[in-house]
């Protein structure tokens, strides 16, 4: 008897440990992936953007929802979805390769992928969801703004 209540107590310990080991997981929706592509493309038009192509991944850096504005040269499309990549898969905002390269850090050019500015991490109630990258503004630094302003998109 003593036993079995042995085994049933640690049986229940253990599966309450279990149950505390579970992991809340978001993800993005197209509907989220909409409001922060809007985001992007309302501040892009209201500081005089020229074009751009904004791409959002998964956090697995998975293509979820491409645009490309009107104007944006044809490669802009890849190159803002190889930023978001890269964001999403070191949890990073991507500006910070390019000034490591910029800075003699040349072996980063040598790891895959793109270290260009333009990528930003999308965060959600502290997790990393997706990122967003940005490609074909006026400046590498209007990526960044633009890229900035739809990962701040509320998504609740």
């Amino acid at each position: 008897m003593a036993t079995s209540l042995l085994i049933t107590s640690v049986l229940i310990t253990l599966a309450t440990l279990a149950q505390a080991q579970v992991k809340t997981t978001y993800l993005l929706t197209q509907e989220s992936c909409k409001k922060i592509a809007a985001a992007s493309l309302k501040y892009a038009a209201d500081n005089a953007a020229p074009g751009g192509s904004v791409a959002i991944v998964d956090a697995g850096g998975h293509l979820l929802y491409l645009e490309r504005m009107d104007g944006t040269f044809a490669q802009a499309a890849e190159v803002s979805f190889q930023k978001a990549r890269s964001a999403a898969l070191f949890k990073k905002e991507t500006k910070g390769f390019e000034d490591n390269i910029n800075g003699g850090r040349f072996a980063l050019t040598t790891v895959g992928p793109v270290m260009l500015q333009g990528g930003f991490p999308i965060i959600y109630k502290g997790e990393v969801i997706g990122a967003i990258g940005v490609s074909g503004a006026k400046s590498a630094d209007q990526d960044t703004e633009i890229a900035k302003a739809g990962a701040s998109a509320k998504l609740d």
